[in-house]
């Protein structure tokens, strides 16, 4: 893997004093400002140069299925071998209240106050599998300097698979008596699996589920040679039974497939989104009805774009404030290049739109189009345009020709 290099001293002044060797309350206080969407301006620049070391195991599964329990039998073998590790163990949230038991905890408190032992519960929040910012709480932990860092999901179903885009290793856990040969079969979560481990291998149905489960994976087209082949490991995490096994299959993954996985995913996806915001700025800069307006694309990407325009006369009404007539362009142009960096849009768009103030000439406004929501049939965007602000600095660098 490639090492960044050091980080300068502006972006050294970005991270908080103690982050770097682990103070815990250093720790846990970014942590929830980054949970609160709070996080210290600069901060994702420079954790960068820090990132890389910790191995992330990723470890899904359906409800009740054991994580809890195996992830502190985890911790109990890992510390013996010497290792520093964190947990991020997402747990539900109710629907109606917005909070969350945290029961997650409960099962791991054998090891929790261990002083080489961090464990983090954020609640889920209505996202599937994992939480908002869970990917940005790894990130924090591997700066840290933790070995380890296991991430348990939000019990899954079968095509839950967002913890492949944060984890270098996925365990799948399969407990005995949910379903039969064809349940294993079946297309989804199993396919992301790294390893696949028998959770309650003391229960009966435990070597049958471990049967079906190595049939599931003898119907797939044999890896290639020398490529990782997915083991199928029984465990019993309350007799401490195959864990040190399990423990030794993760680090033969880890040699295997390296760390920070998510780190070069996140640069493949970076570079998709500066072509796609290049390209908008140049679809915006050639569209003679934005030149003639004066409206610039300051950033845009698959499902969000910020464009500026600094008023002028020609921008007024009679009443020589903004006309409601370009505030409406303004939205749709951010809105346009937001949706379009996903494909082609739907024919129908449902528009609201709602003013606070009028805007005068000198001032300049900045329209932020973000997607909300994505099905299969719609696609939800939330467009705020407001009146100067950070991103109207970045309108001189991206202003088109004057208008004509």
């Amino acid at each position: 893997m490639t090492v960044a290099p050091p980080a300068s001293p502006a972006l050294a002044d970005a991270l908080p004093p103690g982050l770097l060797a682990g103070d815990r309350r250093v720790l846990a206080r970014t942590i929830s400002r980054v949970e609160a969407g709070q996080a210290p301006p600069g901060l994702e620049a420079a954790l960068a140069p820090h990132l890389g070391r910790a191995h992330v195991l990723g470890i899904t599964g359906a409800p009740g299925a054991g994580k809890s329990a195996l992830i502190n039998a985890l911790l109990g073998e890992l510390l013996v071998r010497g290792q520093r590790i964190a947990v991020v163990a997402v747990d539900p949230s109710s629907p109606i209240s917005g909070g969350a038991l945290l029961g997650d905890r409960v099962r791991m408190d054998e090891h929790g106050a261990h002083e080489r032992v961090y464990i983090r519960l954020p609640a889920a929040r209505g996202h599937l599998g994992l939480s908002r910012c869970a990917a940005q709480v790894v990130d924090l932990l591997d700066a840290a300097g933790f070995d380890t860092v296991i991430v348990e999901t939000v019990g899954t179903g079968q095509s839950e698979v967002e913890i492949m885009r944060v984890a270098d290793t996925c365990l799948i856990a399969c407990p005995p008596g949910l379903g039969d040969g064809v349940q294993a079969i079946k297309a989804g979560i199993l396919e992301i699996a790294d390893l696949l481990v028998v959770t309650k291998a003391d229960l009966p149905g435990a070597q049958a589920t471990a049967r079906d489960l190595q049939d599931m994976l003898h119907l797939r087209a044999a890896p290639a040679a020398g490529a990782w082949r997915v083991p199928v490991l029984p465990t019993a995490a309350a007799r401490g039974e195959g864990i040190a096994a399990l423990v030794d299959a993760v680090q033969a993954h880890a040699r295997a497939a390296g760390s920070g996985l998510r780190l070069a995913l996140r640069q493949v996806a970076q570079r998709a989104d500066d072509e796609i915001g290049a390209k908008a700025r140049r679809l915006a800069a050639a569209d003679p009805f934005l030149r003639l307006l004066g409206i610039a694309c300051i950033e845009a990407g698959p499902g969000h774009a910020t464009v500026g325009l600094t008023l002028a006369a020609q921008h007024l009404n009679f009443n020589a404030n903004c006309h409601g007539g370009v505030i409406f362009t303004l939205a749709d142009t951010a809105f346009g290049l937001a949706a379009n960096a996903r494909g082609q849009i739907a024919v129908g768009i449902d528009a609201h739109i709602t003013f606070q103030r009028a805007a005068q000439a000198g001032e300049t406004l900045v329209a932020r189009a973000v997607e909300v929501s994505r099905s299969r049939k719609l696609a939800v965007y939330r467009v705020d345009v407001s009146v100067g602000g950070d991103a109207s600095k970045a309108l001189v660098r991206a202003s088109p020709a004057p208008p004509i």
